[in-house]
Order: structure tokens, then C-alpha cells, then sequence
């Protein structure tokens, strides 16, 4: 994936929230995305994921303009290939496989797949210890649930698509510290070819990615190696 001198501005804004940015993200690699409020991380992540187009400049997977106006296609065959689990899950009024396989019918859910990407949201524990299991009906929203149990839902859900890029966008920060680091310590165990970007305010959250970019203004002040990270934010 690569960002090559992209600008974008919103409608409402004069000023570039990012401007000549460029990054090249490479296949298998995790990477983790810090920056204070406004430093452009979230505008980053929906250019990234397609939801939002460039002011300027190109976004490229594999040399491919993913905004080909000549290719249509291209642009809602990138974004089903990648799974988001933001800050707020969506939850539905159904079961917690039929959440985890959020989209598919029920008779065609794979209960194995529910139960693999289930363990590895650490979420599995919860579901065996509730009576009926993966069955158990969550009510509207999730009410039933605690903000951390709805939060690995959506991880689980993610990891349920089995896309070839995950976008963790604050996923844990309705997490206590042992779960998240349950869950942190999970992701080392995916497949090595699938491409994570992480974006937090809380720097534990990304100690195991291999490189970290620190935003500030929509320009990139550090880009540092696990090593560097942990001896600048976590000594």
C-alpha cells in the first residue's frame, strides 16, 4: 500500500488536514499508528481503507490506483478486502455467532470459524461459560454485554472475514489491561502474510507491531522499529 504525495482537505476545511504525505506499508507487516487528536490518523486510516478519496496525490496497492475512474471495480474489491473493527461496534439483536459472522446467513455460518476467530478475540471463555453458548441472544445493541465483551465481538468478527488486511482502529480500548494484552499477544499467532495497522492512543496496545509512525499535523515525526518504540514509550 503505498501513499504517494497525497493531500486531502474536507469540504468544511481550508486547510489540508494531510499534505505531500507519503507511506508505503508493506505486505505482513504491523504497523502501529500513534499521534494526538487531530494529528490525522483517522483521515490517514479512511484514505487507507478507501473510504475516503485524495484531494491530491494517488493511493496505490500493487502499483494499482485504487481510485482508477476507468476501473470501477477496483475500489469495492480493495475495501472487501479488509476487515475494520473501530471504537464502536455495530451489534444486532441476534446471537453471538450470528454477530460474529455478521452479514452471512444463518445457515450458512461456519461454527468453526465463529469458535477459531472467537479464541483469538479471547472471547471464547465468555461464550462457553454462558449457557447457551454461541446461541446466547446479546439484545439490542449488545445491552447484555459489557463495553469489552461487545468490543471482542468485533474483533472476532473481523478475524471471522479472514481478509488479507486488518485496520484496528482503538479496538481495545474498552478492554481491561490483562484482556488486551491476552489479545495483543493473539495477533503474534495470525497468519504472517496478513497486514495489520493498529491505531491507538495507548501506546501498550502497540508493543508487538515491527514499526510504529508517529503522526503529528497530518505529517509523519517519527517512523521507529519495535526497539526504538519501546525504549522511547515503554521503559
Amino acid at each position: 500500500i503505498k501513499f504517494d504525495a497525497v493531500a486531502f482537505a474536507y469540504d468544511d476545511i481550508n486547510e489540508p488536514v494531510i499534505s505531500d504525505f507519503n507511506l508505503e506499508i508493506f505486505k505482513g507487516q504491523r504497523l502501529g499508528i500513534i499521534g494526538e487528536t487531530g494529528s490525522g490518523k483517522s483521515t490517514i486510516s479512511d484514505l487507507m481503507m478507501g473510504l475516503l478519496k485524495p484531494s491530491s496525490g494517488r493511493i496505490l496497492v500493487d502499483n494499482i490506483n485504487i481510485h482508477d475512474d476507468n476501473k470501477p471495480d477496483q475500489i469495492i474489491n480493495w475495501r472487501l478486502s479488509i476487515s475494520h473493527v473501530p471504537q464502536s461496534i455495530f451489534l444486532s439483536d441476534s446471537s453471538i455467532a450470528e454477530n460474529i459472522a455478521f452479514g452471512v446467513e444463518k445457515k450458512l455460518i461456519s461454527m468453526k470459524a465463529v469458535i477459531e476467530a472467537s479464541k483469538k478475540a479471547q472471547l471464547h471463555h465468555f461464550v462457553e461459560s454462558k449457557t447457551e453458548g454461541y446461541n446466547t441472544i446479546i439484545g439490542e445493541k449488545g445491552i447484555k454485554l459489557s463495553g469489552g465483551q461487545r468490543q471482542r465481538i468485533g474483533i472476532a468478527r473481523a478475524l471471522y472475514k479472514k481478509t488479507e488486511i486488518l485496520v484496528l482502529d482503538e479496538a481495545t480500548s474498552a478492554l481491561d489491561n490483562e484482556t488486551e494484552v491476552e489479545f495483543i499477544n493473539s495477533l503474534k499467532n495470525l497468519n504472517k502474510e496478513l497486514t495489520i495497522i493498529s491505531i491507538a492512543h495507548r501506546k501498550s496496545t502497540l508493543q508487538n507491531c515491527d514499526r510504529i509512525i508517529e503522526l503529528k499535523k497530518g505529517k509523519i515525526i517519527q517512523d521507529m522499529n519495535q526497539k526504538d518504540f519501546k525504549d522511547k514509550y515503554l521503559v
